[in-house]
């Protein structure tokens, strides 16, 4: 597959304008060892890094596959015009001073120069290709020719060098910064990067997502040609810029939302650089992993406790040896050494490199998702560290004789020199540095999948209709309203009337069964408990005459229902609009609880019964539905069930649906269904 950026990413000739940035972009060609030609243009100067200098795009030899613009941000634009008239087939413009300070017309202008030839930037340092040698970038960097290996995306330059000059023993294959995503945005990176099957894996810094649906179908192109995919994003702590008047937007969080969407395409996110680098390091050698069980192995108890104690809020586990797989590793050790999983082999056999590689091969036969190693080298400038080199050389041993997943894991980055790291990537067995970061790339590789899909991107991820920008003007719909429309679409409300007068009210309570519940409704009529407008477990025709009759100070109009009394858990279930994501569902602890624990997860729509299911899982009311300490179980199905016919509503409210809220929605014991006790909606006005 062909991408309009092929010719920009690996060019056979560069143009560079300017001064001293064109020269350092020559420069660094010429130590990389760049092949094609490299063409300056200057408008004084006759020779540009020892090179003919051109006065003008025209004077040009040929047209360049690439050009680095690195003037000033007018004389930009005018050099991106010649370059697009020349058919250039990409440039970097490399100045500030556009839409990052306010001057977005001037960006526009330099979009509208640029015409239809793609460009990374503004503001932007530019890329490098330590595949073919090709870089359009002004500044050091610490990479190094490769033949394979993984892509990094960022919006930071600053962040970009950084990332070249770690020495942990990771491929870099590209570096990517696109600045102020002008021309080209994340997207469609990513779109061309996986059209090379030299990627192996792709990494991402971002600030922000262009696009969700084009993410996601770039994303799921990376993904079908192999590339897994692996997100930092900065923003864990940013809350929703206004709250709306539900419970549902208090609980949602942009950030959970970003968590979700991920989630929803198969995307690891990490938190931290160095796990993004760990992360991408596992990718390459492994691809995605199967799973997160892991074993350790380490001639320290101290080290064993430390990465078991790690481990136990991680998503990473230490499954036990069988009898005959604790046997296999024990007949490998003296009978001093209790073999489990962390392993303390002791130092028994420390240095035999023999020994050690039929203890690491027994391990390593009991086939987990990753055998991990734990070893941190010596001061090479002080010590001898023949003892460990024979260690690694019996892990390497034992992987080859097993051809099981492997990790040397430094307990101190700093103790696992860099030549060690490349040995061991070389062999296909993974260098990773710190404890908690190997447990959280394990987790996130894990979470990465390859799977192949079929569907259009949009209408799985963002149906027809969600894309509706957020509006103020919403029509909040009552309790009676909402119920009715939700109850059309198969949500199960109980039992009631709505009635006007106490006369009335009485009657209703003798239709629907007592004992009954007594509300208030109307528009607008929200968080109805903290107002007083809710009266609870009539039983009489004299306490409903009462109830009502307060009632109608409140509102014009009440509603008599069925009071279901055998509760066993109570969910929130809301769908709020995003202006960049659309609708999507929250899924939280109900009724009195909502804001009081704070317990929801989000799940982008349209969602599975798996999707749903996995969520309410996560909450902490699950045990309750589970059947807590001997109660009833709740009824699973049915509130999925509820949940799926609410989602349905939803997505065929698409094109006018605001927000809504079902809480709580009862679920009673296995078999007697799920409830919607209240519900509210806004919807637009038109």
């Amino acid at each position: 597959m062909t991408s309009r950026l092929d010719r920009l990413l690996r060019p056979q000739s560069i143009a560079v304008i300017g001064g001293h940035f064109a020269e350092g972009v020559a420069r660094q060609c010429d130590q990389i060892g760049f092949t094609g030609d490299i063409w300056p243009i200057h408008p004084t100067r006759d020779i540009v890094a020892g090179r003919k200098a051109y006065r003008s795009v025209d004077d040009l030899p040929a047209v360049p596959d690439a050009a680095f613009v690195g003037v000033n941000r007018n004389t930009t634009i005018g050099a991106m015009a010649a370059l697009s008239e020349k058919g250039v087939g990409g440039a970097v413009a490399y100045a500030a001073g556009y839409a990052e300070v306010g001057a977005a017309d001037l960006q526009d202008e330099l979009v509208e120069a640029a015409g239809d030839m793609p460009f990374f930037g503004p503001n932007c340092y530019g890329f490098i290709n330590y595949l073919d040698g090709a870089l359009l970038w002004p500044d050091q960097h610490g990479g190094a020719r490769q033949d394979r290996g993984v892509a990094l995306i960022t919006q930071s330059g600053n962040i970009g060098i950084n990332v070249t000059m770690q020495q942990r023993g990771l491929p870099l294959a590209y570096l990517l910064t696109l600045g102020n995503q002008a021309s080209v945005g994340l997207s469609e990176a990513i779109t061309a990067l996986a059209g090379d099957h030299r990627v192996t894996a792709i990494g991402i810094h971002l600030e922000g997502i262009d696009d969700p649906v084009r993410f996601a179908a770039a994303v799921s192109r990376a993904q079908q040609t192999g590339i897994p995919v692996v997100v930092l994003k900065a923003g864990r702590t940013e809350q929703a810029a206004a709250l709306t008047i539900s419970h549902t937007a208090s609980l949602a969080s942009n950030d959970g939302l970003v968590d979700a969407y991920f989630a929803k395409i198969d995307v690891a996110r990490v938190s931290t650089i160095p796990v993004l680098l760990e992360t991408l390091k596992l990718l390459h050698l492994f691809g995605p992993l199967p799973g997160a069980e892991i074993a350790s192995m380490s001639c320290s108890g101290g080290e064993a406790a430390l990465i078991a104690d790690a481990s136990a809020t991680r998503r990473t586990t230490f499954r036990q040896l069988t009898p005959a797989q604790r046997d296999r590793v024990a007949a490998t050790l003296p009978e001093l050494v209790a073999v489990s999983n962390p392993l303390d082999y002791h130092t028994f056999t420390w240095g035999n490199e023999p020994a050690l590689t039929e203890t690491f091969a027994a391990m390593m036969e009991a086939a987990f998702d990753v055998t991990a190693l734990i070893l941190d080298y010596p001061r090479t400038d002080r010590c001898d560290p023949v003892d460990w080199a024979a260690t690694v050389d019996a892990l390497l041993a034992a992987q080859q004789r097993t051809g099981q997943r492997a990790a040397v894991v430094a307990s101190l980055p700093e103790l696992l020199p860099e030549a060690v790291a490349l040995r061991l990537g070389d062999a296909g067995v993974a260098a990773l540095y710190g404890l908690e970061d190997a447990l959280d790339a394990i987790s996130a590789a894990a979470t990465c999948s390859l799977r192949s899909i079929d569907q259009d991107y949009q209408a799985q991820i963002m149906p027809s209709g969600q894309t509706l920008a957020q509006t103020s003007a919403g029509a909040s719909l009552s309790e009676w309203e909402s119920k009715a429309l939700l109850a059309a679409h198969g949500l199960p409300v109980p039992a009631g009337r709505i009635v006007e007068s106490a006369a009335d009210a009485v009657e209703a309570a003798r239709q629907v069964g007592f004992p009954v519940v007594a509300k208030a409704t109307g528009a607008g009529l929200a968080h109805k408990s903290e107002q007083g407008a809710v009266r609870l477990d009539l039983t009489t025709d004299q306490a409903v005459q009462e109830a009502a009759s307060d009632l109608l100070n409140v509102a014009n109009q009440v509603i008599i229902e069925t009071m279901i009394v055998d509760a066993v858990a109570e969910l929130i279930v809301g769908v709020v609009r995003d202006r960049q994501f659309g609708l999507y569902l929250v899924l939280g602890s109900g009724g009195i609880l909502v804001e009081l624990i704070n317990d929801a997860e989000i799940v982008l729509m349209p969602a599975s019964r798996n999707d749903i299911e996995t969520a309410i899982g996560k909450l902490k009311v699950a045990p309750m539905i589970d059947g807590f300490r001997g109660a009833p179980a709740g009824d699973l199905a049915a509130a999925i069930d509820s949940v799926i016919a609410i989602q349905d509503f939803a997505l065929a409210q698409s094109d006018r649906l605001i927000e809504l809220d079902v809480n709580p929605l009862i679920i009673r014991s296995a078999g007697r269904g799920a409830v919607a006790a209240d519900a509210m909606i806004v919807m637009t006005e038109s």
